[in-house]
């Protein structure tokens, strides 16, 4: 694939998933990213049963290099500062206050780059009375009205994965990435702001425009009813998802697949409406004929009936499917300690190109030796480093 930011170079101070995630996305696309880690521990995210190489850390970090640095230290921090020199992206993911008490904030960065984009993430935003409170994935899932829509009200239980994480590290990539057009024609730098509250209120925006319009607040079950979307088990207790929208040829089709040609014809089914009404009953109706196949013969039913389906997968199924397969969503590499590193590709491909090239997520400091003799840092040129003021910068990669 085109590595559309190839010459972009990033500096990620991020920790657990929404800074790493917005970074892994620009690596994805060909940026240089430098995870810059706290000596001997890293990121939190690493640390599992004793190592730092957990799975929730190699999930956000392909395709970057780690530097250990402590910028508390003055050699340290003149290394840093060179790095934010040549830069053309910071993203940190701190609680308001922390990245300046670390010599990151923004302030100090760009007068060392003008250039600069300069994104930061944060649970609440910069400012406001909950600026300052801790904030993690079920936290904004919950504030932003986006958890009651998950949540069986009759078993109240968190489910499924870190969407809020993952979605406000998408939204501050996204940012970024607007910044960094915007800076090939003007030449200056924008700061980024995003918070975990305004990326899940924006990404549940469905759920808003909906009681804006309706007057009506919307339940786990109100997206599944009006789309008419359902999951069945089977006799071979693997499921099988229908989402069957409002077309009358899928319901025409779904009945044959059925064998019950006149199923529909019930006044309670034979609508949209009265089906989005009915729904609790027509799940009732369903779920014992689905019972009396295997996920196999359903799908071979109802692939001949051309209705919208497919089997609910679980994590070791997904990728071995012969779509997935054919579009080489599976991709893997060697890491000289780690051993094989495998995960999912990137979803862009440009001008039909797709990667399918990756490299592992890196060991803590795996790279700092090389970006030590890149950016200097032995005693000599820290004194002088920090002896002298540096002129901002002439270059800069991104559109200029």
């Amino acid at each position: 694939m085109p590595k559309t930011l190839d010459g972009i170079l990033v500096l990620e101070m991020g920790t657990f998933i929404t800074g790493p995630a917005a970074a892994m996305l620009l690596a994805d696309l060909g940026a240089e990213v430098i995870k810059i880690e706290r000596p001997e521990t890293g990121d939190p995210y690493r640390e599992y049963k004793g190592s730092l190489y957990s799975t929730h850390f190699q999930s956000y970090n392909r395709n970057k290099k780690s530097v250990a640095l402590d910028t508390s230290k003055p050699e340290d921090r003149a290394i840093f500062h060179r790095m934010v020199e040549e830069a053309d992206v910071f993203i940190q993911n701190f609680r308001p206050g922390v990245a300046e008490k670390l010599g990151a904030g923004e302030a100090e960065l760009r007068r060392l780059n003008e250039r600069l984009v300069y994104c930061a993430i944060s649970g609440f935003g910069s400012s406001g009375p909950d600026r300052d409170k801790p904030a993690f994935d079920t936290v904004a899932q919950a504030i932003s009205g986006y958890l009651r829509l998950l949540v069986r009200p009759e078993s109240p239980r968190v489910v499924g994965p870190a969407i809020a994480d993952a979605v406000t590290g998408f939204y501050a990539a996204l940012g970024t990435l607007a910044a960094l057009v915007e800076r090939g024609r003007t030449g200056r730098g924008r700061r980024v702001d995003v918070s975990m509250l305004e990326a899940m209120c924006h990404f549940n925006i469905d759920s808003f425009t909906h009681y804006f319009s309706a007057g009506e607040v919307m339940t786990p079950y109100s997206r599944p009813s009006v789309s008419q979307s359902y999951v069945f088990a089977c006799a071979d207790a693997k499921w099988v998802a229908l989402h069957m929208s409002s077309p009358q040829k899928f319901w025409t089709g779904l009945a044959n697949a059925l064998d019950r040609p006149n199923l529909f014809g019930d006044p309670r089914f034979a609508s949209r409406e009265a089906r989005i009404q009915h729904q609790a009953v027509l799940i009732d109706v369903m779920a014992p004929i689905f019972l009396t196949r295997p996920l196999a013969e359903w799908c071979s039913r109802l692939d001949r009936e051309d209705v919208p389906h497919a089997p609910a997968y679980d994590s070791d199924e997904a990728l071995r499917t012969p779509q997935a397969e054919h579009l080489q969503l599976l991709i893997e590499t060697q890491h000289p300690t780690i051993g094989k590193f495998r995960t999912v590709r990137s979803p862009l491909s440009f001008d039909g190109e797709r990667s399918t090239t990756v490299t592992a997520p890196p060991v803590l400091d795996e790279h700092g030796a090389e970006f030590r003799a890149r950016f200097g840092g032995g005693p000599a040129d820290t004194e002088q480093a920090l002896a002298q003021q540096r002129p901002l910068p002439a270059r800069g990669a991104g559109g200029n």
